[in-house]
Protein backbone atom coordinates (compact mmCIF):
# COMPACT_ATOMS: atom_id res chain seq x y z
CA UNK A 1 0.00 0.00 0.00
CA UNK A 2 1.70 3.48 -1.43
CA UNK A 3 -0.02 6.25 -0.68
CA UNK A 4 0.94 8.89 -3.19
CA UNK A 5 -2.61 10.45 -3.73
CA UNK A 6 -4.78 13.17 -1.35
CA UNK A 7 -7.86 14.61 -0.77
CA UNK A 8 -8.97 18.12 1.06
CA UNK A 9 -12.88 18.37 1.09
CA UNK A 10 -13.18 22.60 1.47
CA UNK A 11 -16.48 22.67 0.40
CA UNK A 12 -17.81 23.81 3.25
CA UNK A 13 -19.59 27.19 3.29
CA UNK A 14 -17.59 28.54 6.80
CA UNK A 15 -20.71 29.45 8.75
CA UNK A 16 -18.15 29.52 11.79
CA UNK A 17 -16.33 32.39 10.44
CA UNK A 18 -18.55 34.74 8.94
CA UNK A 19 -18.72 37.28 7.51
CA UNK A 20 -14.78 37.20 7.07
CA UNK A 21 -15.77 33.91 4.73
CA UNK A 22 -18.95 35.53 2.83
CA UNK A 23 -16.79 36.10 0.15
CA UNK A 24 -13.04 34.58 1.13
CA UNK A 25 -12.59 30.58 1.38
CA UNK A 26 -11.83 29.84 4.75
CA UNK A 27 -9.29 27.57 3.76
CA UNK A 28 -7.92 30.77 2.44
CA UNK A 29 -7.87 33.26 5.32
CA UNK A 30 -3.85 34.12 6.60
CA UNK A 31 -2.38 32.55 9.52
CA UNK A 32 0.47 34.52 9.07
CA UNK A 33 2.13 34.64 5.71
CA UNK A 34 0.43 31.97 4.54
CA UNK A 35 -2.81 30.39 3.70
CA UNK A 36 -4.63 27.60 6.23
CA UNK A 37 -4.68 25.65 3.33
CA UNK A 38 -1.03 25.65 2.46
CA UNK A 39 -0.14 24.23 5.81
CA UNK A 40 -2.11 21.65 5.03
CA UNK A 41 -0.95 20.86 1.09
CA UNK A 42 2.90 20.84 3.20
CA UNK A 43 1.95 18.29 5.38
CA UNK A 44 0.93 16.06 2.46
CA UNK A 45 3.58 16.85 0.02
CA UNK A 46 6.00 16.39 3.25
CA UNK A 47 4.45 13.09 4.10
CA UNK A 48 4.86 11.60 0.27
CA UNK A 49 2.15 13.43 -1.06
CA UNK A 50 2.68 13.96 -5.10
CA UNK A 51 -1.33 14.42 -6.48
CA UNK A 52 -4.00 16.20 -4.21
CA UNK A 53 -7.40 16.57 -5.34
CA UNK A 54 -8.81 19.87 -3.39
CA UNK A 55 -12.90 19.52 -3.34
CA UNK A 56 -14.25 22.89 -3.94
CA UNK A 57 -17.85 24.78 -4.49
CA UNK A 58 -18.57 27.66 -6.94
CA UNK A 59 -17.46 30.50 -4.77
CA UNK A 60 -13.90 28.91 -3.85
CA UNK A 61 -11.87 29.79 -6.82
CA UNK A 62 -9.49 31.92 -5.11
CA UNK A 63 -7.95 28.77 -4.34
CA UNK A 64 -7.24 27.48 -7.93
CA UNK A 65 -5.22 30.91 -8.13
CA UNK A 66 -3.51 30.73 -5.65
CA UNK A 67 -1.95 27.44 -6.41
CA UNK A 68 -1.13 28.63 -9.85
CA UNK A 69 2.02 30.74 -11.33
CA UNK A 70 1.40 34.32 -11.50
CA UNK A 71 3.39 35.82 -14.29
CA UNK A 72 3.10 39.36 -13.69
CA UNK A 73 4.09 39.33 -10.02
CA UNK A 74 7.02 36.87 -10.80
CA UNK A 75 8.69 39.05 -13.22
CA UNK A 76 8.31 42.35 -11.45
CA UNK A 77 9.61 40.40 -8.09
CA UNK A 78 12.53 39.18 -10.97
CA UNK A 79 12.99 42.88 -11.81
CA UNK A 80 12.95 43.88 -8.25
CA UNK A 81 15.54 41.53 -7.16
CA UNK A 82 12.83 40.11 -4.58
CA UNK A 83 14.45 36.50 -4.65
CA UNK A 84 12.83 35.17 -1.33
CA UNK A 85 9.67 36.44 -2.26
CA UNK A 86 10.16 35.14 -5.68
CA UNK A 87 10.74 32.01 -4.96
CA UNK A 88 7.75 31.82 -2.31
CA UNK A 89 5.34 32.93 -4.82
CA UNK A 90 7.01 30.26 -7.37
CA UNK A 91 6.66 27.40 -4.76
CA UNK A 92 2.54 27.45 -4.12
CA UNK A 93 2.53 26.57 -7.69
CA UNK A 94 5.42 23.96 -7.30
CA UNK A 95 4.44 21.87 -4.53
CA UNK A 96 2.20 19.14 -5.90
CA UNK A 97 0.68 18.22 -8.83
CA UNK A 98 -3.12 20.35 -7.42
CA UNK A 99 -6.23 19.46 -9.47
CA UNK A 100 -10.09 20.73 -8.56
CA UNK A 101 -13.26 19.26 -8.81
CA UNK A 102 -16.27 20.68 -7.39
CA UNK A 103 -19.51 19.41 -5.05
CA UNK A 104 -22.22 20.97 -6.60
CA UNK A 105 -24.55 19.97 -3.76
CA UNK A 106 -23.66 20.36 -0.10
CA UNK A 107 -24.71 17.21 0.64
CA UNK A 108 -22.05 16.53 3.73
CA UNK A 109 -18.67 14.98 4.11
CA UNK A 110 -19.30 11.94 2.39
CA UNK A 111 -20.58 13.35 -0.59
CA UNK A 112 -17.69 15.21 -1.16
CA UNK A 113 -15.23 12.16 -0.70
CA UNK A 114 -17.01 9.99 -2.84
CA UNK A 115 -16.55 13.31 -5.32
CA UNK A 116 -13.30 11.95 -5.70
CA UNK A 117 -13.53 8.59 -7.15
CA UNK A 118 -12.09 9.04 -10.28
CA UNK A 119 -9.19 11.17 -8.88
CA UNK A 120 -8.56 7.64 -6.56
CA UNK A 121 -9.44 5.18 -9.17
CA UNK A 122 -7.95 1.56 -7.37
CA UNK A 123 -5.27 3.31 -5.23
CA UNK A 124 -5.48 3.74 -1.74
CA UNK A 125 -5.45 7.86 -0.71
CA UNK A 126 -5.47 9.83 2.01
CA UNK A 127 -7.78 12.73 2.84
CA UNK A 128 -6.85 16.19 5.24
CA UNK A 129 -9.54 18.00 6.37
CA UNK A 130 -9.33 21.74 5.17
CA UNK A 131 -10.19 23.17 8.56
CA UNK A 132 -7.43 21.16 10.43
CA UNK A 133 -3.61 22.03 11.02
CA UNK A 134 -1.50 20.03 12.75
CA UNK A 135 1.93 20.63 14.35
CA UNK A 136 4.29 17.77 14.86
CA UNK A 137 7.66 16.73 14.67
CA UNK A 138 6.87 14.24 12.02
CA UNK A 139 3.74 15.20 9.88
CA UNK A 140 0.55 13.62 10.90
CA UNK A 141 -0.16 12.16 7.81
CA UNK A 142 3.10 10.62 7.31
CA UNK A 143 2.53 8.92 10.90
CA UNK A 144 -0.83 7.55 9.47
CA UNK A 145 0.35 6.53 6.24
CA UNK A 146 2.96 4.43 8.13
CA UNK A 147 0.97 2.87 10.53
CA UNK A 148 -1.27 1.96 7.30
CA UNK A 149 1.14 0.59 5.05
CA UNK A 150 2.43 -1.53 7.91
CA UNK A 151 -0.89 -2.95 9.19
CA UNK A 152 -1.96 -2.86 5.12
CA UNK A 153 -4.65 -0.86 6.60
CA UNK A 154 -7.45 1.62 6.22
CA UNK A 155 -6.12 4.12 9.24
CA UNK A 156 -7.62 6.85 11.01
CA UNK A 157 -6.20 10.09 13.05
CA UNK A 158 -7.25 9.77 16.62
CA UNK A 159 -6.72 11.60 20.25
CA UNK A 160 -8.56 11.50 23.12
CA UNK A 161 -11.11 13.99 23.48
CA UNK A 162 -12.72 15.65 26.56
CA UNK A 163 -16.07 13.76 27.66
CA UNK A 164 -18.11 16.85 26.85
CA UNK A 165 -16.56 17.10 23.45
CA UNK A 166 -16.73 13.54 22.10
CA UNK A 167 -20.31 14.51 20.59
CA UNK A 168 -18.61 16.95 18.24
CA UNK A 169 -16.80 14.33 16.44
CA UNK A 170 -16.76 10.66 16.04
CA UNK A 171 -16.08 8.17 18.07
CA UNK A 172 -14.24 5.01 17.85
CA UNK A 173 -14.63 1.33 19.63
CA UNK A 174 -10.92 0.41 19.76
CA UNK A 175 -8.77 -2.72 20.96
CA UNK A 176 -5.05 -2.08 21.36
CA UNK A 177 -2.61 -4.02 18.81
CA UNK A 178 0.65 -2.00 19.98
CA UNK A 179 1.85 1.14 21.10
CA UNK A 180 -0.72 4.22 19.74
CA UNK A 181 -2.09 2.11 17.51
CA UNK A 182 -5.27 0.23 17.91
CA UNK A 183 -7.59 -1.85 15.79
CA UNK A 184 -11.29 -0.20 14.97
CA UNK A 185 -14.53 -2.10 15.09
CA UNK A 186 -17.10 0.00 14.85
CA UNK A 187 -17.46 4.33 15.01
CA UNK A 188 -20.76 6.30 15.29
CA UNK A 189 -20.99 10.26 14.32
CA UNK A 190 -21.75 12.82 16.69
CA UNK A 191 -22.74 10.37 19.82
CA UNK A 192 -24.48 11.60 22.63
CA UNK A 193 -22.63 10.32 25.96
CA UNK A 194 -24.87 7.35 25.90
CA UNK A 195 -24.19 6.24 22.52
CA UNK A 196 -19.90 7.34 22.29
CA UNK A 197 -17.53 3.85 21.89
CA UNK A 198 -14.57 6.00 23.69
CA UNK A 199 -13.00 8.92 23.88
CA UNK A 200 -11.13 8.43 21.44
CA UNK A 201 -12.41 10.84 18.22
CA UNK A 202 -11.43 11.15 14.80
CA UNK A 203 -9.31 13.98 14.14
CA UNK A 204 -8.98 15.06 10.51
CA UNK A 205 -6.89 12.65 8.83
CA UNK A 206 -7.56 9.47 6.79
CA UNK A 207 -6.25 6.92 4.97
CA UNK A 208 -8.31 5.01 2.88
CA UNK A 209 -8.66 2.27 0.28
CA UNK A 210 -11.10 2.97 -2.55
CA UNK A 211 -13.53 0.56 -1.61
CA UNK A 212 -15.32 3.45 0.16
CA UNK A 213 -16.58 4.64 -3.27
CA UNK A 214 -19.49 2.38 -3.84
CA UNK A 215 -20.23 2.48 0.36
CA UNK A 216 -20.72 5.99 0.00
CA UNK A 217 -22.25 6.02 -3.25
CA UNK A 218 -25.56 4.08 -1.85
CA UNK A 219 -25.44 5.40 2.20
CA UNK A 220 -28.29 6.87 3.18
CA UNK A 221 -28.19 10.79 4.71
CA UNK A 222 -27.47 10.23 8.16
CA UNK A 223 -26.24 12.97 10.59
CA UNK A 224 -28.17 16.37 9.78
CA UNK A 225 -29.39 14.96 6.59
CA UNK A 226 -25.54 14.83 5.12
CA UNK A 227 -24.23 12.11 4.17
CA UNK A 228 -21.66 10.92 6.84
CA UNK A 229 -18.03 10.04 5.83
CA UNK A 230 -17.95 8.01 9.23
CA UNK A 231 -21.34 6.08 8.61
CA UNK A 232 -19.51 5.43 5.22
CA UNK A 233 -16.30 4.26 7.26
CA UNK A 234 -18.36 2.03 9.96
CA UNK A 235 -19.48 0.00 7.26
CA UNK A 236 -15.81 0.00 5.74
CA UNK A 237 -14.19 -0.91 9.14
CA UNK A 238 -16.69 -3.97 9.19
CA UNK A 239 -15.06 -5.40 5.66
CA UNK A 240 -11.80 -4.20 5.88
CA UNK A 241 -8.84 -4.11 7.93
CA UNK A 242 -9.09 -0.75 9.94
CA UNK A 243 -6.55 0.92 12.45
CA UNK A 244 -6.41 4.14 14.43
CA UNK A 245 -3.49 5.58 14.94
CA UNK A 246 -2.96 8.08 18.12
CA UNK A 247 -0.66 10.71 15.92
CA UNK A 248 2.13 12.65 18.18
CA UNK A 249 1.09 16.36 17.86
CA UNK A 250 -1.01 19.37 18.18
CA UNK A 251 -4.07 20.00 16.56
CA UNK A 252 -5.85 23.04 15.46
CA UNK A 253 -9.53 24.19 14.34
CA UNK A 254 -9.05 26.60 11.90
CA UNK A 255 -12.63 26.48 11.19
CA UNK A 256 -13.80 28.89 14.08
CA UNK A 257 -12.74 31.96 15.81
CA UNK A 258 -11.16 30.39 18.74
CA UNK A 259 -9.06 27.97 17.19
CA UNK A 260 -7.92 30.18 14.61
CA UNK A 261 -6.52 32.52 16.94
CA UNK A 262 -4.73 29.69 19.27
CA UNK A 263 -3.32 28.62 15.69
CA UNK A 264 -1.75 31.98 14.77
CA UNK A 265 -0.86 33.23 18.32
CA UNK A 266 0.90 29.75 18.86
CA UNK A 267 2.45 30.38 15.13
CA UNK A 268 2.87 33.80 15.83
CA UNK A 269 5.15 32.77 18.57
CA UNK A 270 7.35 30.57 16.49
CA UNK A 271 7.81 32.40 13.28
CA UNK A 272 11.45 34.37 13.42
CA UNK A 273 10.09 37.39 12.35
CA UNK A 274 6.94 37.92 14.85
CA UNK A 275 8.33 35.58 17.75
CA UNK A 276 10.06 38.17 19.77
CA UNK A 277 7.92 41.35 19.19
CA UNK A 278 4.48 39.44 19.79
CA UNK A 279 5.96 38.19 23.54
CA UNK A 280 6.87 41.94 23.96
CA UNK A 281 3.66 43.00 23.29
CA UNK A 282 1.99 40.41 25.19
CA UNK A 283 4.08 41.34 28.06
CA UNK A 284 3.17 45.21 27.94
CA UNK A 285 -0.17 44.27 28.09
CA UNK A 286 -0.34 42.63 31.79
CA UNK A 287 -1.34 44.49 34.22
Amino acid sequence: MKIKKAVIPAAGLGTRMLPATKTIPKEMLPLLDKPVIQYIIEEAVDAGIEDILIITNRAKSAMDDYFDYHPELEERLARDGKTKELEAVRRTADMANIFYVRQKETKGLGHAIWRAKDFVGDDAFAILLGDDIMRAEVPVMKQLIDAAEKYHACCVGTQAVADDAVGRYSSLKVSPLEERIYKVTDMNEKPTPAEKFSNYAILGRYVLTSSIFPILENTPPGKGGEIQLTDGLRQLCRTEPFVAKVFEGRRYDTGNLCGFLEATLDFALDFPETGDFLREYIQSKRV
